[in-house]
């Protein structure tokens, strides 16, 4: 079997994304940056990370059965290039002088809603790339592209906005234009499903083929309970971002500071995702499965004890260490379950119930900040984490 990294267009494909991941996370950064130096409301950073991941609710679904139907490469090379032109307008605006929290918003949900069509676009692709025997490792090496990017972004990010707030959306929109340049070198067919014959029959309706992958998902306990756990993990680590912002903040971090604990952060899960490249091996999914949601329970209050941006950042590594067990572990065995000409319309309403918490995560973030504080934020999202944990105990795999 020929080697993971001689396979020109996985290569082509995954390096090109660590370009725009990175760009994606120095920009991700800045985003509540800007709004608070903008606003000075927490409340308005968590509207804009909403919008950022409305998508994630509202487009999953229908964009599943287009992507089972559409080029898939083409959809990879269309999102990119939209999502550099909506984090391109960021700085355009500034140096007009006009920017304003509603171009913010919509700036966000554009590059939110590329964001679901890549997704869904990569992951349907990857089976045709790499042989299955190698799909786990060709995850965990996703998984490691982006938590190295999740290291490097924040510090970056960070510096960027102290030299100038311009900076980094201007560099998120050139990693666009960068990985879009290498897709055009993908020379595989990406496209699942087979070509219709003699004209085909017209395409399925599109809420039935969205409903054909909410019913697959529904009827197999493992794929339903693990979606419905990752749902509650996003829902509290999305809601968790904007705490730590402004909890770093409050104990006196400055631009740096925050890019400096967001790297930390992101460093445990860079250093998770090459340990889970080794240890998938000898881990069951539902070993996984429980085990990481008891650590997550057992770590989010130490957030309340930490003395600074670096405390903070390192019980966000211990937290970010185990995540990439749970991708690589159990998303793996998920998609090998799906027929591949499913595989758009499945992940879409995956993708719909596990990250369709995360606009009501980000302003759940700004209102439990805004009224309880950074640390009193904490505990309703520690009791998420507790729940879900006791409902882990209960995995079925069949």
């Amino acid at each position: 079997m020929t080697a993971l990294w001689r396979n020109r267009d996985f290569t082509v494909l995954w390096g090109g994304q660590v370009v725009s991941t990175l760009g994606a996370q120095v920009s991700g950064t800045a985003m509540p940056l800007l709004v608070l130096a903008t606003t000075g409301s927490p409340a308005d950073a968590g509207l804009v990370g909403a919008a950022g991941t409305l998508p994630f609710l509202v487009a999953n679904l229908p964009a599943g059965p287009l992507v089972d139907r559409w080029d898939r490469r083409k959809v990879l090379l269309v999102s990119e290039v939209v999502a550099g032109l909506a984090m391109g307008s960021v700085p355009v605006a500034m140096w007009l002088g006009v920017l304003t929290v509603t171009q913010l918003v919509v700036a966000a949900f554009a590059q939110g809603l590329c964001l679901v069509f890549f997704g869904l676009a990569e992951r349907a692709a990857l089976p045709l790339i790499v042989p299955a025997a190698q799909l786990p490792t060709a995850i965990a090496q996703n998984e490691a592209r982006g938590r190295g990017a999740g290291l490097a972004g924040p510090p970056l990010g960070g510096l960027l906005f102290g030299l100038g707030a311009a900076l980094p959306f201007l560099a998120d929109a050139v990693s666009y234009a960068l990985s879009a340049i290498g897709l055009l070198f993908v020379r595989r067919r990406l496209n699942g499903g087979a070509p219709p014959e003699d004209g085909g029959a017209p395409p399925e309706p599109l809420l039935r083929a969205a409903l054909t992958g909410l019913r697959w998902v529904w009827r197999h306990p493992f794929v339903r309970t693990a979606i419905l756990l990752i749902a509650a993990s996003n829902l509290v680590f999305q809601a968790l971002l904007l705490v730590l912002v402004v909890l770093a903040q409050r104990r006196h971090a400055g631009p740096g500071g925050v890019g400096l604990m967001l790297g930390i952060y992101s460093g445990g899960g860079l250093a998770g995702a090459l340990a889970a490249a080794r240890l998938h091996r000898h881990l069951t999914a539902r070993t996984v499965i429980v085990g990481v949601n008891w650590v997550w329970a057992a770590l989010l209050p130490l957030f309340a004890v930490a003395a600074g941006p670096v405390q903070i950042g390192l019980v966000g590594a211990a937290c970010a260490f185990v995540g990439p067990l749970w991708n690589v572990v159990v998303v793996a065995e998920a998609t090998l379950l799906v027929p591949n000409e499913l595989l758009g319309r499945v992940t879409g309403a995956a993708m719909t119930m596990s990250w369709g918490v995360m606009p009501l995560a980000s302003l759940l973030g700004g209102y439990l900040t805004s009224s309880l504080g950074p640390v009193g934020a904490l505990w309703p999202l520690e009791a998420v984490l507790i729940a879900a944990a006791v409902a882990a105990l209960r995995t079925r795999m069949a």
